[in-house]
């Protein structure tokens, strides 16, 4: 079983700047996207980015202040995040979704890996 782990998260003020990293083990199927969400308290989990090959995407309440980026090589992904907002505090989940075609079957793999997710908390 695939594992995913983020890193990078903590207290920072308003205004700052953080980096999350998130590290997906290797795989017999390969790492298609790798994304951000997170979840403040007493809300539900949003989507803050995805990166898809060269594609990027983010939610609008970050675009501009935050950039993903994705080393393919080494399945790892970074949010740089800043003017960090007091409304961005939540806990960062990375989800990477792993696809390939079983050898043996010649069935289609298609699944994502979820991380436990890093505090990040922003103080005025």
């Amino acid at each position: 079983q695939e594992r995913v782990v983020e890193s990078g998260g903590g207290l920072v003020q308003a205004g700052g700047s953080l980096r999350l990293s998130c590290t997906a083990d290797e795989s017999p199927f390969r790492v298609v996207a790798m994304a951000w969400y997170r979840q403040a308290a007493g809300k539900s989990r949003e989507s803050v980015a995805f990166v898809y090959g060269a594609f990027t995407n983010y939610t609008d309440s970050v675009k501009d202040r935050f950039i993903i980026s994705r080393d393919h090589a080494k399945n790892t992904a970074t949010l740089q995040m800043n003017s960090l907002k007091l409304e961005d505090t939540a806990i960062y989940y990375c989800k990477a979704t792993y696809s390939g075609i079983n050898g043996l079957t010649g069935t289609l793999h298609r699944y994502d890996v979820w991380g436990q997710g890093t505090q990040v908390t922003v103080s005025s």
